[in-house]
């Protein structure tokens, strides 16, 4: 059986998410802000095409489309090889910071949208085996950071649902609510109706978070109308999600927006957390 090839590199930082970094195909180390340690990427989107284009993505060379077919077979030796040398090899410590030295999770992530892809019902079975057969079931959570927008599709409800199976929970992306904000940030037209139906499809699937970049574009926070706005898609749906992740700009955009972003000071992020706990009483995470 050919046997996946692990290989050293520089210290891993939470500014460095490079989806080539083992040397392998579909699975990548980060140090994740959000996941307060190393999360084992998988990246079903191996050719850098996405069906959004979000103008904060740090994705080189975007492009529209879905992945190739997924070698499910390599995605599994990948994985078995590189959880074995972070478990029991030196991984933790030649290439995380001391503070970061811990496993998190494995995240379907990538460079692009997981559930786009037409294997991953598939792929999420095939990382549940690899954890039963290393004994991480109950140690080592499953996550998918999805856009949300292919919840509708039946081959991708299955895929959630095996992954609420295995203790899995969701990351779905919500960076704004009006419909015009939706489709400037991300790249495609969406409607907030859309988004929330959705979001409510993945609830019932999955243990699910809302995930939520914010910043201002072209020198402008986020006004009054689109906090509302925020607060009241979410507010049916309180009782039905885990929470919000709140994050800004951490890695710099690779797009050709870019120059139109900037950070948000701490305060901003926490003054509208506390807003989104207010009007929905759900609780947030915040990331500056």
């Amino acid at each position: 059986m050919k046997r996946a090839r692990i290989i050293q590199w520089a210290m891993l930082s939470t500014a460095d998410h490079r989806r080539d970094s083992a040397g392998l195909r579909y699975v990548y180390p980060v140090v994740s802000r959000r996941a307060g340690g190393v999360s084992v990427g998988v990246n079903l989107n191996v050719n850098n095409a996405c069906n959004w284009a979000c103008v904060y993505c740090q994705v080189e060379n975007l492009q529209r489309g879905a992945p190739p077919p997924v070698d499910l077979a390599l995605l599994e030796r990948e994985l078995t090889a590189f959880l074995k040398a972070a478990v029991d090899g030196d991984f933790l410590a030649a290439s995380v910071p001391p503070e970061s030295r811990r496993l998190m999770d494995i995240a379907f992530s990538g460079n692009g949208e997981p559930t786009s892809a037409a294997e991953f019902a598939g792929a999420v079975d095939c990382v549940g085996r690899v954890l039963e057969s290393l004994g991480l079931c109950d140690k080592l959570p499953l996550r998918l950071i999805t856009n949300g927008s292919l919840l509708h599709r039946p081959r991708v409800q299955a895929g959630v649902r095996r992954l609420g199976a295995l203790g899995g929970e969701v990351w779905f992306k919500l960076d704004r609510a009006e419909a015009a904000a939706m489709t400037e940030i991300n790249g495609v037209p969406l409607t907030p109706a859309k988004t929330a139906a959705n979001l409510a499809r993945c609830a019932a699937l999955a243990p699910t978070w809302v995930q939520t970049c914010w910043f201002a574009l072209d020198g402008k926070a986020p006004d009054a109308a689109a906090r509302a706005a925020y607060c009241a898609l979410l507010a049916p749906l309180a009782g039905q999600l885990a929470g919000v992740h709140l994050y800004g700009l951490a890695r710099p955009s690779r797009q050709p927006d870019a120059v139109r972003l900037t950070a948000l000071a701490a305060g901003a992020l926490t003054s509208f957390a506390a807003e989104i706990h207010k009007k929905t009483g759900i609780k947030v995470s915040v990331s500056p």
